[in-house]
């Protein structure tokens, strides 16, 4: 596919290609084909950031060195644009200094051309499924958030109280409040966090990184 193709189905997997050479850009297109992986291919950083991502699971096979910005240093800016995609480095310039930075740049691949089509294809199949297991994690925490918010501020800071441990009559105390209201607040909060115990309540506060005020 080509970077005017239409977006692509809902939930498939799609492999982002950046690299200035067309006729790479074209083989990479025709293997990830041959294995039924759908790719966007652009010819440079500016051409991608200029497509609107996917809402499915991806990754992004990037070239070291292009015209203008570098595959190196538009990785680099990911985090601050908000792009949380598993990257593989391609290079015919690359050596052992360039890979290592890249790893710890979080990369989770750096291959030198000429590579093993299995090699990219096995990191790009590896990145796919870390792209897909965090998007479900993120899925899980943007819900639990949703419930979070649901809460009355007062619900929030029974809640806040209840995961420290504190008894019903400790939180009554430090709320100024009766502890029937607080025991009011402490059942809507389990009802609304879908909870049963205390346990998955602290599992919770701990995910999201819920602390007292």
């Amino acid at each position: 596919m080509s970077a005017t193709s239409p977006t692509p189905v809902l939930e498939l997997p799609v492999v982002y290609i950046i690299d200035d050479d067309h006729s790479v850009r074209a083989a990479l297109e025709d293997l990830l084909a041959s294995v039924g992986l759908q790719a966007l291919s652009f010819g440079s950083t500016k051409e991608f950031l200029q497509h609107t991502l996917a809402d499915a699971p991806a990754c992004l096979v990037l070239d070291v060195r292009m015209p203008g910005q570098s595959g190196m240093d538009f990785h680099r800016q990911m985090i601050d644009l908000g792009i949380q995609l598993p990257t593989i480095f391609i290079t015919g310039h690359g050596d052992i200094a360039m890979g290592v930075q890249a790893m710890k740049n979080g990369a989770i691949e750096f291959l030198t051309k000429p590579f093993r089509d299995q090699d990219l294809l096995d990191a790009i199949q590896n990145g796919i499924e870390k792209n897909r297991l965090k998007r479900q994690e993120d899925a899980v925490t943007a819900e639990l958030l949703n419930r979070w918010t649901s809460l009355s501020g007062g619900e929030q800071q029974v809640m806040q109280l209840v995961v420290q441990g504190l008894l019903n009559k400790q939180i009554a105390a430090a709320l100024n409040i009766s502890e029937v209201t607080v025991k009011v607040r402490r059942g809507a909060t389990m009802r609304k966090m879908e909870v049963s115990s205390l346990a998955d309540l602290v599992k919770i506060s701990e995910k999201l990184k819920i602390q007292s005020n």
